[in-house]
């Protein structure tokens, strides 16, 4: 065996006298338990292999300290006014890292908005990154797109949309494409608990389970859908449930267990590989930070809810079983965090040494040759910036203008 099933994490918020259907729903739900390897004190769950070795293990701990790491400093900047916006995976490495962890190379991602790590993991250059965040001229959006909107194209990493659940079908497509081109490729397509309100999770699992499309719908359910929980977004208990709607199979892991989150990510991948079609994966995490940067999620939770999620905290978890395997000590876990911060703070000279867009790359890239139109609005542009500058120069030289 290499993964044990529990009770939920969470609680249901059934009604207390459920109707005949509803009581046969949550007996379907029940069939679909929830999947675990490390326990929250970081033990090895009776009976149980872990299913991987202690170095591939300590790939993955490295891996989401450094999303932490990097999702506090950047978190920071944004404070600081260096960068516009950023949301953060606190709480969620092991469903970003686990999940990236069993894509081969060949393989697409179709991010949500957390998943930044997955790209890192990846390859994708931390300059780069930052850069993106910071909308400077030497990354390839060139300011053009929001912060935290990663693309790259050498890692098969695709821009979200911060239009909810409109990734879902485009990763169907994606799938779809490289079905019929006969490529021996997955795409690893990540929502939120509130894209499966939206129809375009219906449009997306509908029809990549009709053409048994090689994608893997990956859910991370952090129990908010920025202010609105988990129990007012649909009357099911789990996510896993609706895959049985369309077909297909549907998981549940505990997106807080980085094992358990590898195993049954690699099983999906491997099933849709083998053109067995899509799977359904419902990880189940908590969002301990805001939405974003511009979110207080103090005036819709409590502190207690925060701090029950805490001790299920999933980079402490594996922490700890390393260390009693004799693994993992402080003296690494300084010099890791030492290193990971200097990497950083390299980084954010390089990318706050570049230049910011000039003015004329709005219309660059839109169509092959600048249109009239453009042109216009253009010269519009630079003719405003113009005469502010020339408004800022007079009066720094005391000239007034009335």
């Amino acid at each position: 065996m290499t993964g044990k099933t529990t009770r939920d994490l969470t609680a249901s918020g059934a009604p207390a006298s459920p109707t005949p259907d509803q009581r046969s729903l949550h007996e379907a739900e029940a069939a679909i338990p929830l999947v675990q390897v490390l326990g929250i004190d970081g033990r090895l769950l009776p009976g149980l292999e872990l299913g991987l070795d202690h170095e591939r293990l300590l790939l993955l701990y490295r891996a989401m300290v450094r999303v932490r790491v990097v999702d506090d400093r950047m978190l920071m900047l944004q404070r600081q006014g260096r960068i516009g916006f950023y949301g953060q995976a606190t709480g969620q490495e092991a469903s970003v890292i686990g999940s990236a962890a069993a894509l081969e190379r060949v393989d697409w991602v179709v991010p949500a908005l957390r998943e930044g790590g997955v790209a890192t993991y990846r390859g994708y250059p931390l300059v780069r990154m930052i850069a993106q965040l910071a909308a400077r001229d030497e990354e390839v959006s060139r300011g053009r797109q929001m912060p935290c909107h990663y693309t790259w194209r050498e890692g098969n990493y695709v821009s979200m949309s911060s239009v909810i659940a409109t990734q879902i079908p485009h990763a169907t497509g994606i799938a779809r494409a490289a079905q019929l081109l006969g490529h021996e490729v997955v795409v690893l397509c990540y929502l939120g608990d509130g894209a499966t309100s939206e129809s375009d999770f219906h449009c997306g699992l509908n029809f990549a389970a009709v053409w048994k499309a090689p994608v893997v719908f990956f859910c991370q359910n952090n129990q908010w859908a920025i202010s609105v929980p988990f129990a007012k977004q649909t009357a099911t208990r789990t996510i896993a449930i609706k895959a049985r709607a369309y077909g297909i199979p549907g998981v549940r892991v505990d997106g807080n267990d980085v094992v358990a989150v590898f195993q049954e990510t690699k099983k999906a991948v491997e099933h849709a590989r083998a053109g067995r079609g899509p799977v359904l994966i419902e990880a189940v995490t908590y969002r301990r930070k805001g939405h974003s940067s511009s979110d207080d999620p103090t005036r819709y939770r409590s502190p207690e809810e925060v701090s029950s999620w805490e001790e299920k905290d999933p980079i402490e978890r594996v922490k700890q079983f390393l260390v009693r395997e004799n693994r993992w000590s402080k003296e690494p876990q300084e010099r890791l965090e030492e290193e990971i911060h200097r990497e950083i703070s390299e980084a954010i000279r390089a990318v706050e040494s570049q230049r910011d867009p000039s003015p004329e790359s709005l219309m660059t890239d839109v169509f092959a040759a600048r249109t009239p139109q453009q042109s216009e609005q253009l010269e519009s542009l630079l003719g405003s910036i113009r005469s502010r500058a020339t408004v800022g120069s007079s009066t720094k030289d005391g000239t007034r203008h009335g």
